[in-house]
């Protein structure tokens, strides 16, 4: 599948910019897969007005393929969407498989969730830790030859490799690279993916994503410029594909459309500034940065947990679960920031989702 073959309104959802959460895995007290609630997750992101979903992802937990749990949490999230109408109606979706391991697992892995219906693969390079960089195009290679590509700068402290400006040059002249989601949570790194678009003259076919949690708002807002060949070249972050979307998605939505407005607009007022250290306040708690981001995907299923999407924060690793005083730190920017988060809207349409 090459991206041509994409339906083209759903790559105009994702050339325009999204909320794409990465969605999370829900799992009964016997650590088993929750199947009704898995999809009531689904209909919850579809209705907050998500552009698609990313399935198998690490919010998702990597751990589902050990689980043997991969094609089916896959599989029900596209047949949701697929049979889900949406509040305001059907609309066009793209939809993101998370891919993982060596060659030939990844090659497998993009072949069946091509098969299902899904747009583009996020491919992870975690496992590929230690190979050149040779090495590294040459598995994005054969993964582009099943399906197109996301690319996915994964920071180091949740298993990410670093990258350089060369590399990502390299895996953008893959044809068959459509965005990437830039995740390093270092300003740095992130610059090198941006200036390896630019030089690879990408930046018409790759959109760029964040997936940068801690720095959402400023990622959007900002134009970014660098010089090709005596030429000024910018270009922007368009949406998010992002675990601290995976909550809050309908404030996520109103979010983004607020963004593109500015942006638009031309001025960027103190107000909207101001929004980003308080959505990163907001994700410390979530992703618990003070023990490191070892209770990142049980804060996310907390907050699900407390509005009654989740019967738990039960992880497949028994000993992923919240770090001490993460629940009061989430209660504390619960409160403090009424306005980025979905209670309101959860209670209201819970039990449609749980229903279906």
């Amino acid at each position: 599948m090459h991206w041509s073959d994409i339906p083209a309104a759903s790559l105009a959802v994702l050339r325009h910019g999204a909320v794409i959460p990465a969605h999370l895995l829900a799992l009964d007290a016997r650590r088993k897969l929750d199947a009704n609630r898995q999809c009531a997750m689904t209909r919850y992101y579809l209705d907050a007005g998500a552009g698609g979903v990313a399935v198998g992802v690490h919010s998702t937990q990597f751990a589902i393929r050990e689980a043997g749990l991969y094609q089916q949490v896959l599989a029900l999230a596209m047949q949701t969407a697929q049979n889900w109408t949406p509040l305001g109606g059907k609309r066009p979706l793209f939809m993101v498989a998370g891919l993982a391991g060596k060659t030939p697992q990844a090659v497998a892995e993009a072949t069946l969730a091509q098969a299902m219906g899904y747009h583009a693969g996020l491919l992870s390079l975690a496992a590929m830790k230690g190979a050149s960089d040779d090495a590294l195009i040459a598995h994005c290679g054969a993964v582009a030859d099943v399906m197109p590509l996301v690319g996915f700068y994964l920071q180091p402290a949740v298993g990410g490799i670093h990258l350089g400006v060369d590399f990502w040059r390299r895996f953008c002249e893959i044809d068959n690279v459509v965005a990437i989601k830039m995740a390093p949570f270092n300003r740095y790194r992130m610059l090198d993916v941006i200036r390896g678009v630019i030089a690879a003259r990408a930046e018409q076919r790759v959109t760029l994503y964040t997936g940068n949690d801690d720095h959402i708002v400023l990622d959007l807002l900002t134009p970014f410029t660098f010089m090709r060949e005596g030429e000024a070249v910018t270009v922007r972050i368009k949406g998010g594909l992002l675990g601290h979307w995976s909550v809050g998605t309908q404030r996520a939505v109103q979010l983004l459309a607020r963004v593109h407005e500015t942006v638009d607009s031309g001025h960027i007022s103190p107000k909207m500034l101001a929004l980003d250290g308080q959505v990163t306040d907001c994700n410390s708690a979530l992703f618990d940065v003070a023990h490191d981001f070892k209770g990142c995907i049980a804060g996310c299923h907390e907050v699900l947990r407390r509005q009654g999407l989740l019967q738990g924060i039960w992880c497949l690793d028994p000993n992923e679960t919240l770090s001490p005083g993460q629940a009061d730190e989430l209660t504390r920017v619960h409160a403090d920031y009424p306005d980025l988060h979905d209670d309101e809207f959860v209670n209201a349409n819970l039990h449609r989702w749980l229903a279906a």
